[in-house]
Parts: structure tokens; sequence; C-alpha cells
């Protein structure tokens, strides 16, 4: 009786594992499964005045939305039109201007209508400490002043010929660059004694550059569009990106790096 009893025994304990193996499996397989639907990525392309702002907002997003990841393309806004118009993947464009929008728009490239998230004004930014002692924005014309700005087909770099007209002052500038982050970047390493940027770019700039504001600013005034495309991957999710740029949260980021509101 002992073998049998024995012969019982080690099958009941067989029959334990095996329906123990085979609860597993099925949680294990549907935990994979869950993680794997709830990966998600949005690839948005902006203007290169809103790093900073854009990387923050990137963050806050991604905390509020687990699983997940945006990752950003910062440029010159005319630079990111060409990009797109040429096919390259992107869910959601944010621009510097209505300008370089409507280059987008008007190719039928947007899966709604823009929305103005925010403007921004030029701001005179100079080497810590100033020390070519610019003062005006007429300052920027003197002989002898090595002064950078944007190019013309960027949005900072329009907003300068305006004030240019506005003001009757012509600059001579010693080089046109394709971003604005690129203008200050010849300004901090000293090789320009003053550049025209964004109030906000001399805010995130802090000690490195010296800000000077000029009133003729406010005959440029950028407002700052931003739009789902036609080929974005994840849809609704290029469109909760925007909701949340344009709400509360992004707002309060936005507000925080000296951008202003749009104006209703």
């Amino acid at each position: 009786m002992r073998p049998l009893l024995a012969l019982v025994a080690a099958g009941a304990l067989l029959a334990a594992c095996g329906s123990s193996d085979d609860t597993a499996t099925p949680a294990a397989t549907s935990s994979s499964a869950t993680t794997t639907a709830e990966a998600r990525t949005l690839t948005v392309f902006a203007a290169a005045s809103l790093k900073n702002s854009f990387t923050a907002i990137g963050k806050e997003f991604e905390a509020a939305n687990p699983g997940v990841t945006v990752t950003f393309s910062f440029a010159g806004s005319s630079d990111l039109v060409t990009q797109i118009t040429e096919g390259a993947p992107a869910d959601v464009f944010a621009s510097a201007d209505e300008k370089n929008m409507v280059k987008v728009t008007d190719q039928s490239l947007t899966a709604a209508d823009p929305v103005d998230f925010a403007t921004n004004v030029l701001e005179i930014a100079t080497p810590a400490g100033n020390p070519a002692g610019i003062k005006t924005f007429a300052d920027l014309a003197k002989p002898g002043v090595k002064v950078v700005v944007c190019a013309a087909q960027v949005p900072c770099g329009s907003a300068t010929q305006t004030v240019e007209t506005s003001s009757g002052v012509t600059l001579s500038p010693v080089s046109e660059e394709s971003s604005v982050t690129d203008v200050l970047g010849k300004v901090t390493s000293g090789e320009a004694d003053a550049g025209l940027v964004y109030v906000t770019d001399v805010t995130a700039a802090g000690d490195e550059v010296t800000g000077v504001e000029f009133p003729e600013s406010a005959s440029a005034v950028n407002t700052y569009p931003i739009a789902t495309l036609k080929d974005a991957k994840d849809a609704d999710l290029a469109s909760e990106f925007v909701t949340f740029v344009t709400g509360t949260a992004g707002e309060k980021v936005l507000q925080d790096a000296g951008f202003g509101a749009p104006t209703k």
C-alpha cells in the first residue's frame, strides 16, 4: 500500500506544479501586451525659440501620460517648413510666426486649424556686461558695432526687418543666422557685440548675456501658432499635445519663460 500511496502523492504534486505554471504564463503574456499597447511616441517640430519651454512642457506631458515619449526637432521655422513639405515625419508643428504656418496650411498638410498660443518680441542681447555699451536700437547701426541677426526668411529676421522699416534705422549685420539660437551663440561666444533675439532667449540665457530692451520692438510682435499635421502617426496623441500646450499647464511654462499671451 505504501508504494501506491507514494505514487498518488507524487502525481498530485506534479499536477499542482503544472497548474501553477499554466496560471503564471498567461499573466506574464498579458502584462507584456499591456506595456506594448501603452507605449506611444510623439514627434514635435518646433521653432528654436521654443526649445527650453517645449522641453519642459514635453516632460510634463509625459508625466501626465504614462508610456508616452515626446521627441522634438528644434530649428528655424522656415527650415522646419521645408522639412515638413519634403515629407519629414512629424505629428505637430509649432511656428514662431504665422507666415511659416501658412506655408504648411496652404499645402493642406495640417489636420486641424492652427491655434495661436503665445507671442514674443525682440530684444537686444549683448555679451555679459554689455562691453560695447549698446543702449538703443540705433546704436546697432553705429560704425564698428558687430551685430548679428536672423536671416530674412526666419521669423526673428522678418521681425528685425519690420523694426528697421518702422524706425528708419538700417543695420549692416556681420552675419545672418538660420535660427535665433545661432544668433545667441554668436553673442555668448564674443563673436558679436550684439544680436537681435527674443525676450525669451535673453531670459533663458541668464547671466551669459545682458539684455537691452528697445521700444521699437513693439512694431514687430510675433504670434506663435501650433497645429497637428495630417500625416501624424498618432492623431489623437498629437491633438492631446496641442490641447496641453494651449491649456493651463502649457500657458504657465510659457509665461514663466517670458512669452506673452496670444491676442484673442
